[in-house]
């Protein structure tokens, strides 16, 4: 199992000649991210201004940051804010042709696997000065992904005395420790010095390292609606009563049907591993192994044993239960040990996720950082085709299921679907994905259907930028004051619902948006919307009509009311109305629209 490299890796970029190698690295760092200095790497995903300010900040935040710039520039922007060795993320500085990188600070947390990372994909050369990666293959400290290490501290002096060719023993007590044998690192048999690789909890490990491979399995059922507390209070005493250490522990399964509780969750995150569900019949499948089989469970849910079944399903064929099933009043949970080391991965399901995203107008520096984490991390992405092709860097490689306007049902039902699998699924909408698009459709086919697949599903709404928004950003500040929404289709609306809404609108004097404001065969709406209005505010009052917001092609252009007409606008036009308050003003950059909201009142009279 070799070591993961870190994620939500900053690729910091001083210069335009260095935007194309971030391109590339970007492909080789799974969940990076580009941050361009404005001005000159404005190609980034994420532009700054002050770089020593903005590397300071990354490195307090714990992003690791792979600078594409001299070392010293990082060096000097992080050199104030430096304190924990243990604890500061990764720092790596890569020469502008690639050719060198030089890992800086986080070796063990990661930069060195960044630093051979880039040097693999540039065919140049890791700077790797670590001593025990130099010298013995080896990073004591930075084991491979599931594993634990119980007392940090002991690694510098054990790597030492290797490193001096001094007498360490190695003891294997359980998992594979095949990362450590085959390093060039020589042991020694009873030596006064371990370094100890067990799946049991050690009170007092001396000078000894202890290490935690990741070989248990610690199965969980819990009644509906059962208190966090109480599970993880269970599962503490039952490790602790058998002498196991939590840090051996690679995962918490459990039967699908609880693969939407909190408490199995709220387990899984304080205990840092990931929440693996089967299905009764693979759990069933465990029943000749099971040390207490129930036929009332096997009633309920179709399996002789929840927590046993799926601590034996998780460690496989070669698993043995070390502790049978223990209760508390509404939870219990059961310890299998695999013969090697556990992946999550390779067995049983997660619980499935749908994202749905909005991903602004279109331009990528509209778009949110939750909203690229969601898409990068995507096991499917769902969506229009214009929607999935802008984000499409960010999807690489990633199955596309895309469909056209007008089935957008069919596209959240596939979401779904897909999700109930146990994929972490991306449902793509432009703009904001609560207003006229696919969250509300997505929560109203979860209450009409009532599908328990669907369920058990953890679905979240991602925000984005909306078109109104855009479109006032554009043009100054229309929204200063009071507004509202209108969409003028018909499709889904009732029109006299639409001609209500609009004279609403226009009694309360409000900034309209008005979305979906012409098709090829409905041109009257929009005629409408102008007359009611205009029976409330001036002719002259101003129009913004915002097409192709944040893309190549966009205009956003100002008219009067009464010269509103349907043919100056499609359906990739946001229409935004001023109320009988909203001005227009002339500047050096072009006209502007701004809404009043009351401040010139508190304003100090001109001299």
């Amino acid at each position: 199992m070799s070591a993961s490299l870190p994620e939500n890796v900053a690729l910091v970029v001083l210069g335009p000649g260095g935007l194309a190698l971030a391109e590339r690295l970007k492909k080789a760092l799974p969940g990076s991210e580009i941050h361009g200095l404005k001005g000159r790497a404005d190609g980034g995903d994420i532009l700054f201004t002050d770089t020593m300010a903005h590397v300071a900040g990354l490195f307090r935040a714990g992003r690791p940051v792979v600078g594409i710039c001299a070392s010293g520039i990082l060096i000097r922007a992080v050199a104030g804010v430096l304190s924990d060795k243990r604890g500061e993320p990764a720092v790596v500085a890569v020469s502008e042709d690639g050719i060198c990188a030089v890992p800086l600070l986080g070796g063990h947390r990661g930069a060195n696997r960044l630093a051979l990372a880039i040097a693999g994909a540039t065919g140049g050369v890791a700077a790797v000065t670590t001593a025990g990666d130099v010298g013995l293959g080896l990073a004591l400290d930075d084991p491979p992904p599931g594993w634990r290490v119980a007392n940090v501290i002991a690694a510098k002096a054990i790597t030492q005395t290797l490193l001096a060719g001094g007498p360490v023993a190695l003891v294997v007590e359980a998992g594979d420790a095949g990362w450590i044998t085959d390093s060039s690192a020589k042991f020694t048999d009873g030596a006064p010095t371990t370094v100890r690789v067990t799946d049991r909890a050690i009170a007092d490990p001396g000078n000894d390292l202890i290490l935690y491979p990741p070989v248990l399995a610690l199965g969980v059922g819990c009644e509906r609606g059962a208190n966090a507390a109480e599970v993880i209070a269970l599962v503490e005493a039952t490790l602790r009563d058998a002498g196991l250490a939590m840090g051996a522990v690679a995962s918490v399964a459990s039967l699908d049907l609880k693969s939407d509780e909190p408490p199995i969750h709220a387990l899984s995150e304080h205990l840092s591993v990931p929440a693996r569900f089967f299905t009764s019949d693979e759990l069933e499948m465990e029943y000749p192994r099971l040390a207490n089989p129930s036929d009332v469970v096997f009633a309920e849910v179709g399996c002789h044993g929840v927590s046993e079944g799926a601590a034996l399903a998780a460690t496989g064929a070669g698993g043995e239960l070390v502790v049978e099933k223990t209760k508390s009043a509404r939870a219990t949970c059961a310890v299998a040990r695999a013969p090697g080391n556990l992946d999550p991965e390779t067995f049983g399901a997660a619980q499935g996720a749908l994202t749905v995203v909005g991903i602004g107008p279109g331009a990528s520096g509209w778009r949110t950082p939750e909203v690229t984490a969601a898409l990068r991390s995507a096991d499917d992405v769902v969506g229009y085709s214009l929607y999935l092709d802008l984000v499409a860097d960010l999807i690489d490689g990633v199955p596309r299921h895309s469909s056209d306007l007008g089935f957008e049902e069919d596209r959240a039902r596939q979401a779904l679907d897909l999700a109930a699998t146990g994929r972490r699924v991306v449902l793509v909408c432009s703009g904001d994905a609560g207003i006229y698009a696919l969250a509300t459709l997505v929560y109203e086919l979860l209450d009409h259907d009532d599908n328990a697949a669907w369920n058990r599903i953890a679905v979240t709404v991602s925000p984005g930028i909306s078109a109104l928004q855009a479109a006032a950003a554009r043009i100054g500040a229309p929204l200063g004051h009071d507004f509202c929404a209108i969409s003028l289709s018909d499709l889904l609306t009732p029109a006299e619902d639409i001609e209500r809404r609009l004279r609403a609108a226009s009694d309360g004097d409000f900034v309209v948006a008005l979305y979906n404001p012409v098709s090829k065969r409905r041109r009257t709406q929009l005629v409408l919307a102008r007359d009611i209005l205009l029976e409330g505010r001036p002719p002259e009052t101003p129009v913004i009509l915002a097409r192709n917001l944040g893309r190549v092609d966009e205009t956003v252009r100002v008219i009067a009311l009464a010269d509103l007409e349907p043919d100056l606008v499609d359906m990739l036009t946001l229409v935004m109305i001023g109320s009988s308050q909203s001005r227009i003003l002339e500047t050096s950059a072009g006209v502007r629209v701004y809404t009043p909201r009351g401040y010139e009142q508190k304003m100090e009279p001109r001299p």
